[in-house]
């Protein structure tokens, strides 16, 4: 494969894969691993990015396991959570236990997502068939007639085209591959956006992550460790009324759903310490076109209630390396292939999606709408009476609707060197 990056050069590959995220550097890794040449394009220079989804579920260790990876993997620094809290006002509980699930790791992996696509790109690199160029954006799609041929990228060294069998969209939720494929997306709404922040954590602390709902208030803290990373839900749009009423008030709602932070509130010393994530759930009609298939975020934005979206993504690239890595070996992918990833994801997207949906409708938008101190629902109540009820959230978040697994064919390809 060519690699002079030289203004109007050229490069060929079989697969090239827009979006250096989860999925795509996944897939990355299966296509090199099966020996197929692969290119990953990641417009930014790093992978150092703040508040990206860093739960690495059960379903996606499994994944790691079944890889061989998984030992080396947990070697990295690492917290692990076997159970999510929650308070309801003054009511505390155990909403899901992950120590009953059937796979090799009974828990969720908490790990900077940086530090999961630094090693998925460390081992794509022992394959000669892998190359990532970080600092390469993609500005088109190359076409002839109706089949897209590659992709257009711009780089520090100038512009650069890569010819593909097959362009995969792996560029998230903004993805400029399923708007220049002009894809139909479905656009299903989300009445929440969520402030993201990071606050201190001192001896003392609960040691546990905790979600906490009272007074039309819902915070999610997730123990990092040293520091907690919050995620405030507010009303979709919301965001200018609080700004509004200074940022005294709302640290002091803040320090209201946690007293013990009080102290150190004063930490989140402007608006820049507090980012905005403008929740988006959506998904594609069609996920493919000739020369094209779009999986992940660039397919199905989810939600971020449960984290699932880091291992939807895994779970797609999984999905779509065991129906392509065939076709790839046969010749070219066509269009019943792609099809056939569609169907294959299709129905966890949807049921994800559809609980989703159900939360943001039924709990979250009736909380925030309300002022009063909330008492717990007989659904939580349940799981307080019944623990091994907790068992049913935990297989919705740590393995979801269909949890993908490598298939032989991947498991022992050693690259094709």
């Amino acid at each position: 494969m060519s690699q002079n990056q030289s203004t109007n050069s050229v490069i060929h590959a079989r697969c090239c894969i827009a979006g250096g995220g989860p999925a795509g550097m996944m897939l990355g890794y299966l296509l090199a691993r099966a020996g197929i040449e692969t290119v990953v394009l990641e417009k930014h220079a790093d992978f150092l990015r703040d508040f990206r989804g860093d739960t690495i579920h059960p379903s996606t260790l499994e994944v790691m396991h079944e890889l061989g990876l998984l030992e080396e993997f947990l070697q990295r620094p690492h917290d692990q959570m076997r159970q999510v809290d929650g308070q309801v006002g003054d009511e505390r509980l155990t909403m899901a236990d992950f120590t009953h699930l059937p796979t090799r790791c009974k828990f969720i992996a908490f790990m900077p997502q940086w530090d999961f696509l630094d090693f998925l790109a460390g081992k794509g690199r022992s394959y000669s068939k892998f190359h990532l160029h970080m600092q390469s954006e993609v500005t088109a799609l190359l076409q002839n007639n109706e089949r897209i041929t590659g992709v257009r990228v711009q780089t520090p060294q100038g512009e650069l085209e890569i010819h593909a069998d097959l362009v995969i969209g792996a560029d998230g939720r903004s993805s400029i591959v399923r708007e220049q494929a002009q894809l139909q997306v479905l656009n299903i709404g989300a009445p929440i956006d969520v402030l993201w922040m990071r606050i201190s954590r001192q001896e003392g602390d609960p040691p546990q992550t905790l979600g906490r709902i009272d007074n039309g208030h819902i915070m999610v803290m997730l123990n990092r460790g040293d520091y907690w990373q919050c995620a405030y839900v507010i009303q979709k749009g919301g965001i200018d009324a609080i700004k509004a009423s200074g940022l005294d008030a709302f640290r002091k709602e803040i320090a209201g759903l946690a007293p013990y932070l009080s102290e150190r509130i004063s930490e989140l010393k402007t608006w820049d310490d507090i980012k905005l994530l403008t929740v988006t759930v959506d998904r594609l009609q069609q996920w493919h076109r000739p020369g094209l298939l779009c999986i992940g975020d660039a397919a199905h934005a989810m939600s971020p209630i449960g984290g699932v979206g880091i291992n939807l993504a895994i779970q797609d690239a999984v999905a779509t390396a065991n129906v392509l890595t065939p076709a790839f070996l046969r010749g070219t992918p066509t269009q019943k292939d792609l099809a056939a990833v569609q169907e294959r994801r299709t129905f966890p997207t949807r049921a994800t999606q559809w609980m989703q949906v159900q939360i943001q409708n039924r709990v979250i938008s009736r909380v925030l709408a309300s002022a009063q101190r909330p008492t717990l629902p007989w659904q939580l109540k349940l799981l307080r009476a019944w623990p091994f009820l907790r068992r049913v959230p935990a297989r919705f978040v740590g393995m979801g609707f269909r949890p993908e697994h490598v298939s032989k064919l991947l498991r022992e390809a050693r690259g094709g060197d």
